[in-house]
């Protein structure tokens, strides 16, 4: 099979990269962060308040429960095209440091739901969503340096993150 030169001073064979081609490999890539970040929220979902939360302490100012699914499927959808700008930059292999945080993070994110709700320890979901905050501190100074709008879009879910550990330090204090 013979290349021919294209247009760029590049050859089209098997291997070249049509734009259509690397617009299809894009939304692939955003698929499947938006299914990894989906993932992590399916499995704390198999984890849910119950009765046991329902007769807990909360605080005034804790929000009601239709608030949290809402709020939590924007900040996972966000999450994933945060990811996605970043993995855009060069893949895995060349942005394996801030995307290996990203995925840190979302272990500790995928965690709390399973030692609050599972079992019934808050004091073991604040330590979760306090490596969780930290991590997710790390994961946005890195995104900023790679691509500030990835970091940008991370401000409302470190925003939620931060409310939701002093909700869950909260919560602790009145349920001793």
């Amino acid at each position: 099979m013979t290349s021919l030169p294209n247009s760029a001073g590049g050859v089209d064979g098997p291997e070249a990269i049509t734009p259509s081609r690397a617009r299809l490999k894009s939304a692939f890539a955003l698929a499947g962060w938006l299914a990894l970040c989906f993932s992590a929220a399916a499995f704390g979902g198999l984890f849910g308040p119950g009765e046991w939360f329902a007769k807990l302490n909360k605080p005034p100012w804790n929000p009601p429960g239709w608030v949290f699914g809402p709020v939590w499927g924007a900040l996972y959808t966000i999450m994933a095209v945060a990811a996605w700008l970043i993995w855009r930059r060069g893949g895995f292999s060349a942005r394996r440091v801030p995307l290996g945080f990203f995925l840190s993070q979302l272990l500790f994110n995928a965690l709390w739901s399973p030692a609050f709700f599972g079992l019934r320890n808050p004091g073991l979901a604040f330590a979760d969503v306090t490596l969780l905050w930290a991590s997710l501190l790390v994961t946005v100074v890195s995104f900023w340096k790679v691509r500030s709008l990835a970091g940008a879009l991370l401000a409302p879910y470190l925003a939620w993150v931060s409310f939701a550990a002093v909700l869950n330090l909260a919560i602790c204090r009145l349920n001793p």
